[in-house]
């Protein structure tokens, strides 16, 4: 009789994240971050029909790296849980908190249970009303369910570590302009440049009183960075 083959549940896991990890980091960096009228969500993309910037519902807006494909089914299934949370209950029900539980569960569960993880790290984004940004909530969720509550912004994607070092903390909420400015310096780095055709960058703006996301063009970002 054959003894089956076993591998410890502590390797397995291990081997999984690993995997995930390196197919996430093979692509490209994403930043939010708050600014002094809501959120800004600035990623380098290069497509001009591949988002990885969308809204989710009223005042919530997606963001995701890694595989596409994988993402955009994520990004898919929080509209159709929002709207129909929104339409079951009333609009006000639908929040970021609970949009995060619910990928996170998603996540995990593929993570624990599937063959293959999920190559993907997204954010869930929303804007609220007060004017200090107290109300603001960034959720980054890890291919394997992990959520952080992230404060003033996040670094997704990509050399991560590497990104967040350059960008520092923001000592006070900035201007669009400022925080935007010191983004697009940390993705790019010190020996290339960045300019808004290589640029995706979308807004949830404090202001709107209900759909709240804004989505810049090329024209508006280099108008902002100024060149």
């Amino acid at each position: 009789m054959n003894m089956p083959f076993y591998v410890a549940p502590e390797q397995v896991m291990k081997d999984r994240a690993d995997y995930a990890r390196k197919g996430i980091a093979r692509g490209r960096s994403l930043v939010a971050f708050q600014f002094d009228g809501g959120i800004a969500i600035c990623a380098e993309n290069t497509s001009s029909t591949l988002r990885k910037i969308s809204e989710i519902y009223d005042r919530i807006a997606f963001a995701g790296v890694g595989k596409y494909n994988e993402f955009d089914q994520l990004r898919i299934a929080g509209v159709r849980h929002a709207d129909m949370k929104g339409y079951a209950f009333s609009r006000e029900d639908v929040d970021a908190r609970s949009l995060a539980n619910q990928y996170a569960q998603s996540l995990g569960q593929i993570f624990t249970h599937e063959m293959k993880p999920m190559e993907v790290e997204i954010l869930v984004a929303e804007v609220g009303f007060a004017e200090d940004g107290s109300q603001d909530q960034l959720f980054h969720i890890l291919y394997d369910g992990t959520v952080m509550d992230e404060d003033s912004a996040v670094v997704l994607g990509g050399e991560t570590d590497v990104i967040s070092e350059r960008l520092g903390t923001f000592k006070k909420i900035p201007t669009l302009k400022d925080g935007l400015t010191r983004v697009v310096a940390a993705l790019a780095g010190p020996d290339r440049e960045l300019f808004a055709a290589s640029l995706e960058v979308g807004v949830l703006q404090r202001s709107e009183p209900r759909r709240a996301f804004r989505r810049l063009d090329d024209e508006a970002v280099a108008s902002i960075l100024g060149s």
